[in-house]
């Protein structure tokens, strides 16, 4: 797999645990800075097309020059309260500033009718939260990260493909490919969240309430992800994020299964400029491993991690502090803590 610009194929480097490769060559790798301070927490809001969308805003202590800050959203159909917040913990006790929020309609941000997942919209409300993030007292505004997983990861390849300006990227299992997603759906998963689609869609012209369709079912049944392990997965982030299943809804509007198709973040990623991470799964029964590769080939500064696993498995341990790691490694590598702030003595 080869890029525009003749990289050299990836590498293999065998681990205990995961396997890595690259669309660069690794340069040697060296000691980065670290911070293991304190943080404070706040929750607060900003505005995304004239509807509060909420924010935890981490802040480590203890500084005296601005900070880069990593903006995060969650994937299809799910919250930052889903393991999110254990990401930001990390990121803001190794020194960066740290916004996760949720979109408009979905957890704590307000907007009606709930559970509408539009992809423009979402757009958006990534564009008003990467402002926010720059208007942040004590923010490097130049020095900003878009951090996306899942359906998100394709949200951040698109918005930097598309001009953002962005310090670095992160797109953990990325939704790459509309195409792909449906092919590994299956035509009879397709096929039984298209009924309701269609409906739900017919019911927005009409001005009636949405028609919802779990957003994660078991095998069999009409959700939008039916794959194996994708029931078992999303138990797993809520049990580990300390949270009762009834906590948030697990829904959807429907109307999203009608659009997905032909929705392809890969279409941008020769466009990205920034480094960009790129953390892949081998076993991805969502985002498959080889789409989402050669999207990676397609950016000008990669770096492509592949792990054994599925899907919701870079979430939880014991593949998250290996996920987890990588991602500290890139940023102290690609946005360096030294040059933008000192620590007080």
């Amino acid at each position: 797999m080869r890029g525009k610009d003749q990289r050299p194929p990836l590498e293999h480097h065998p681990s205990s645990w995961t396997s890595f490769r690259t669309t660069e060559r690794d340069e040697e790798r060296t000691m980065a800075e670290t911070y293991d301070g304190t943080f404070t927490t706040s929750e607060e809001w900003f505005d995304s097309g004239g509807t509060r969308c909420a924010a935890r805003v981490y802040r480590p202590t203890d500084v005296d020059q601005p900070l880069p800050v990593i903006v995060m959203a969650h994937g299809f159909g799910a919250v930052r309260a889903l393991r999110l917040y254990a990401y930001a913990e990390r990121f803001a006790a190794a020194g960066y500033a740290v916004v996760v929020f949720d979109y408009r309609n979905f957890g704590e941000s307000e907007g009606e009718p709930r559970q509408v997942l539009d992809i423009a919209m979402q757009h958006e409300d990534w564009r008003a939260a990467l402002r926010y993030a720059r208007s942040l007292e004590g923010v490097d505004h130049t020095r900003v990260v878009a951090w996306g997983t899942s359906f998100s990861g394709g949200h951040v390849i698109t918005l930097a493909g598309r001009g953002e300006p962005l310090a670095a990227v992160i797109a953990q299992v990325p939704h790459v490919s509309g195409p792909a997603a449906v092919r590994s759906t299956g035509l009879r998963a397709a096929l039984r969240v298209g009924v309701p689609g269609i409906r739900d869609a017919i019911a927005s012209w009409l001005g009636r309430e949405p028609v919802y369709v779990q957003s994660v079912d078991l095998p069999g049944r009409t959700g939008m992800m039916t794959s194996p392990d994708a029931y078992p997965g999303m138990h797993a982030l809520f049990r580990e994020s300390g949270l009762k299943e009834d906590t948030y809804p697990r829904t959807v509007a429907a109307r999203i299964a009608l659009k997905i198709g032909f929705y392809s973040p890969r279409r941008w990623a020769g466009n990205i400029t920034c480094p960009a991470l790129v953390q892949i799964v081998a076993q991805d029964a969502i985002t498959p491993k080889r789409v989402a590769e050669r999207a990676a080939g397609k950016m000008r500064h990669s770096t492509v991690r592949v792990y054994e696993g599925g899907h919701f498995d870079p979430y939880v341990d014991p593949l998250f502090g290996t996920v987890i790691a990588d991602q500290i490694e890139f940023l102290h590598r690609h946005v360096s803590l030294r040059s933008a702030r000192e620590i007080k003595p």
